[in-house]
């Protein structure tokens, strides 16, 4: 697993100890700063009390992100253990702000979101539950599409027999680091599937993740989100598959 060159710009310890309950949420920033802060409330109110915050900028072409995150670190880095905020000195790409945010975390317990969607006040609090003194590796919920389009998310259980045919389980969710580094972490160069590639990695290690079907998560659709961006041609999408069949040759992707 690569690591990635960064600064600190930003940083705030509260509380020096890690409870063992403590979770650290880490959020990917790149660009798109109209929506952080939206994001980074609904974090800071959830009610599972110890939180440490990560927020790792891939390195935004728009100096507008990081002023915008630095600012509201200002004002409620006190709701955390630890709030940190780290830039990288150029751009990796998304799974490896994921990794970034993982290395530096101090808890056994890391839930991934990115910049622009949300959680309900309860989301952390209950994956907490769901993997507490269990086997599994992760725990995740069922999504609320919103903004561009509104739906229910298409999310079930960890199954390799379903996950032959494409993802159905987004990133969004709360991973142990037991389990991000018994899979080698995020996968850099899986060109927008860095999710799709990271269960398949999951279910080839025999790792079982907890299915929590509730919509404690908001997946938040616009013209910049990363669906609606990449593999905006055939040719694109044939040649991930091509790729994603060599590396896990039990897929069957149509």
């Amino acid at each position: 697993m690569r690591r990635a060159r960064f600064e600190i710009l930003f940083e705030q310890v509260n509380d020096p100890a890690v409870a063992e309950d403590t979770v650290t949420v880490a959020a990917s920033l790149y660009n798109c700063a109209e929506f952080l802060p939206e994001t980074l409330d609904s974090i800071r109110a959830q009610r599972h009390t110890p939180l440490d915050l990560i927020v790792v900028d891939d390195a935004s072409t728009e100096e507008s992100s990081v002023e915008v995150a630095q600012g509201w670190f200002e004002a409620h880095a006190d709701r955390f253990g630890r709030a940190s905020l780290l830039r990288h000195l150029r751009n990796q790409g998304v799974a490896q702000a994921h990794n970034t945010a993982f290395e530096y975390a101090r808890s056994e317990l890391v839930f991934v979101i990115d910049q622009d969607n949300l959680i309900y006040p309860r989301a952390i609090g209950r994956l907490v539950e769901a993997i507490k003194d269990t086997g599994f590796g992760a725990a995740y919920t069922q999504l609320e599409v919103f903004g561009a389009e509104q739906r229910l998310g298409i999310a079930d259980v960890l199954d390799k027999e379903l996950l032959k045919t494409g993802n159905y389980i987004d990133g969004m969710a709360l991973v142990s680091k037991r389990a991000w580094q018994a899979v080698g972490g995020y996968t850099h160069d899986a060109w927008g599937w860095e999710d799709f590639d990271f269960w398949c990695k999951f279910v080839e290690q025999g790792i079982s993740a907890a299915y929590v079907p509730e919509i404690l998560c908001r997946y938040r659709k616009h013209p910049k989100s990363m669906t609606m961006t990449l593999t905006t041609t055939e040719a694109a999408r044939k040649a991930l598959v091509v790729q994603f069949t060599l590396r896990h040759p039990w897929l069957q992707l149509p």
